[in-house]
């Protein structure tokens, strides 16, 4: 009778452990190096901020703004170097964040990013950092 409950016991530890990291593991988007204007570039090579209210970066995790950062959870669709990805915003100052969908696509003088709760919010284009 002991050797059956302890590997129940054992097997539902595992089980819950397993839960917890699918939950709390993120997607990344398949780009390489950051993209952004000249404040959010000097912030990716810095780490510093430079203070400005006219910042934007975009990396493989996720979009940092300057009152802003939404975490890419899923990437949903990759068509060349366009994407389709969920993201949980939190705006400075709140503890909540917010899910949205955004469309990254790569132009010319590279990333615009839209999102889906308000087509009159784009970023871009964020150039590659150098």
């Amino acid at each position: 009778m002991r050797g059956p409950l302890l590997l129940t016991i054992v097997s539902l530890a595992a089980l819950s452990t397993a839960a917890l990291y699918n939950v709390a593991q993120a997607d990344t988007l398949p780009i390489k190096g950051s993209y952004g204007n000249r404040d959010g570039c000097a912030y990716a090579k810095s780490g510093e901020s430079t203070g400005s209210d006219n910042f934007f970066l975009l990396t493989s995790e996720g979009i940092t703004t300057a009152a802003s950062y939404c975490e890419i959870k899923k990437v949903l669709k990759t068509e060349g170097k366009d994407f389709t990805a969920t993201v949980a915003c939190e705006a400075e100052g709140e503890e909540s964040s917010n899910d949205d969908t955004v469309k990254i696509t790569s132009g010319p003088k590279g990333y615009t990013i839209g999102f889906a709760a308000d087509a009159a919010i784009k970023w871009g284009p964020l150039p590659l950092c150098k």
